[in-house]
């Protein structure tokens, strides 16, 4: 009868060693801030909705249209931190302007806006360029050193 149990050899005798190792690191490298791409998406998903959540559609028509953009915009980064995290993380400073726009976009896109509208921007401001902050400090220490 043929030994068909399992044994437990070590695998770096392997002929296809160092080709697994190398295909594995390519796959794993890019994902050092996997958990910050869910959090941006819901950003920027809540960023388009929260004129309509917030009621202020009517009294700042600007905003409206602005956030909204804004929103799927933010949303769109996501996408792509998600499917190609090596080459877009180095948009992640754009993020973090993003962020900075958001949180003065309130006087300067608005019309006298209320303090709900204000803190809104604010806090998705502020939001967007912590996460964008993340997201640039783990790609520059990935960045190879000449």
């Amino acid at each position: 009868m043929a030994n068909v149990s399992p044994t437990r050899g070590d695998i770096t005798s392997h002929p296809d060693a160092s080709e697994m190792r190398a295909r594995y690191a390519r796959m794993l490298g890019g994902r050092d801030v996997a958990l910050v791409d869910g959090p941006v998406f819901l950003l920027g998903l809540y960023c388009a909705v929260s004129p309509w959540i917030l009621h202020y559609t009517t009294s700042q028509p600007s905003l409206v249209t602005h956030n909204l953009i804004m929103g799927v915009a933010i949303g769109l980064l996501a996408l792509g931190f998600t499917r190609a995290p090596e080459r877009m993380y180095g948009l992640s400073w754009a993020f973090c302007v993003m962020g900075i726009w958001m949180i003065v976009s309130p006087w300067i896109v608005g019309e006298n806006p209320d303090a709900g509208v204000v803190w809104n921007n604010i806090i998705i401001g502020a939001l967007a360029l912590i996460l964008g902050l993340v997201c640039a400090v783990t790609a520059a220490k990935r960045a190879p050193r000449p």
